[in-house]
């Protein structure tokens, strides 16, 4: 079929579908060809399995953030074996050891290499100490290389810096952990990651939303071994906290705990003052404050305290 002129057609643009057999653009109303020979921009092979796809795939993995080089580079194995997987004789794993050796220092060459390579280190300890999923610790990579560029961790201890990343991280991503969770696992004090942490905001421009107390209700719940209606109710006592104004300049951790230990009382799931504030990371005197302070503005009432 010959093309037709696609200057030409009045076909609306809902009615046009692509064949991908035929490599054509087709009027699903008039049956007109608008267009046709398409190249098609896949692959050469085909693969009828996800197994089939894999194997004849010839591309790497994704990029990696959390690796100084992004995993661009190429690892010699350990195993000292062949291709066929034979076993190496005493001199020629001599000279693979001696491969292997230059090849791991042609991966770090500049100082800038070496500090990445340092702190991405120390980010994945930390991600993994803390629980965090990939997406928050590729978030705060990205944070931290943006700070290497623009000289921000020169004469700054590299621990600091990663940590102060990761808590940004966290606070873009809704994922919630405190400044003293994160401090916690780190050689440098909580004073001096905020201090990094107010330097990155103002200098990279970073896009922190303000912390909501109700991304702490479901990790303090489950961790208290909470129902999710407690959560739930939890939730609706923070929004109408926040409705009303009262979360304003309130340290949200404070005001999640307290909401948590209104919705247990009222739902006979009691938990103690002193549980709810370790979990929280805060003081029983900051439950209780907090605690009066919901309850009176919102004319919640407490049966059996």
């Amino acid at each position: 079929m010959e093309k037709e002129n696609s200057q030409d057609t009045r076909c609306p643009p809902d009615k046009i579908i692509f064949d991908a057999d035929r490599g054509e653009y087709i009027c699903t109303e008039t049956g007109e060809v608008i267009e046709e020979r398409i190249v098609d921009q896949g692959p050469e092979w085909r693969a009828f399995t996800p197994e089939e796809k894999e194997k004849r795939s010839r591309v790497g993995g994704p990029l990696n953030q959390t690796i100084h080089d992004r995993g661009l580079s190429t690892l010699i194995d350990w195993k000292d074996k062949d291709a066929i997987g034979r076993n190496l004789d005493p001199k020629r794993r001599l000279e693979v050891l001696r491969w292997r050796k230059w090849q791991i220092r042609a991966r770090i060459q500049s100082s800038i290499d070496r500090n990445l390579a340092q702190a991405m280190n120390e980010l994945e300890r930390i991600g993994n100490l803390l629980g965090l999923p990939k997406s928050v610790k590729d978030e705060g990579a990205l944070i931290y290389r943006k700070a290497v560029e623009k000289g921000l961790v020169r004469g700054r201890s590299i621990e600091s810096v990663v940590a102060a990343a990761i808590y940004a991280s966290c606070r873009r991503m809704k994922i919630a952990r405190t400044l003293d969770e994160i401090a916690q696992y780190t050689k440098a004090n909580r004073k001096e990651v905020a201090r990094c942490y107010r330097l990155l905001l103002r200098e990279l421009n970073v896009d922190v939303p303000v912390s909501d107390p109700k991304d702490y209700v479901t990790r303090m719940g489950s961790l208290l071994g909470l129902s999710g209606a407690s959560m739930k109710l939890a939730a609706e006592i923070l929004e109408k906290a926040k409705n009303i104004g009262l979360t304003a300049g309130k340290d949200p951790a404070g005001l999640a705990a307290a909401a948590i230990y209104i919705a247990a009382l009222l739902n006979d799931e009691r938990r103690t003052q002193k549980e709810i504030a370790q979990v929280a990371g805060v003081t029983e005197v900051t439950v209780r404050n907090r605690y009066k302070e919901l309850i009176q503005e919102l004319k919640i009432e407490i049966q059996n305290q």
